[in-house]
């Protein structure tokens, strides 16, 4: 396999993979959800709602940031939702997310409802690109070439 076969499109010589509808489908709602709940949750931090910023300052952020945050947060999100800058949103996502991981290891919170979360989101992120894109599949370990 070659980088020049992934950008162009063909993974396997002239043939593109093929993707079944369900699995498209079932990516495409993945995505859905991790785009509605990470919308979500930029908004209430660029509106600067109350309980947002309150739970950003308990979690050692300044009031002042929240909105910075809340916007590339949601410009991470924008670039996953664009089907020809989906895989850069989804790194740019999985970043962010991991700055979520390692505040929530800094104060101490619960492992599996707090600290573990946005791993979650993570593999709604990731979950559903890779089923919506079977190009990326060949990434998967296990794979092997064929």
């Amino acid at each position: 396999m070659h980088i020049e076969s992934l950008v162009h499109g063909d993974t396997f010589g002239a043939t593109r993979p093929s993707r079944s509808r369900t699995a498209l489908w079932t990516g495409r709602v993945l995505s859905a959800i991790a785009i509605l709940f990470m919308t979500a949750d930029s908004v209430g931090k660029l509106l600067e709602v109350a309980p947002v910023v309150a739970g950003s300052t308990e979690l050692g952020y300044p009031a002042r940031t929240v909105f910075a945050i809340g916007l590339i947060e949601l410009l991470c999100v924008v670039a996953y939702g664009i089907p020809s800058t989906s895989a850069l949103g989804a790194l740019l996502l999985t970043a962010y997310l991991g700055g979520a991981v390692a505040t929530h290891v800094r104060v101490e919170n619960p492992l599996f409802s707090h600290t573990l979360f946005p791993i979650y989101v993570a593999l709604f992120v990731w979950g559903g690109l890779v089923l919506r894109d079977a190009r990326l599949r060949v990434f998967l370990p296990g794979r092997g070439r064929r």
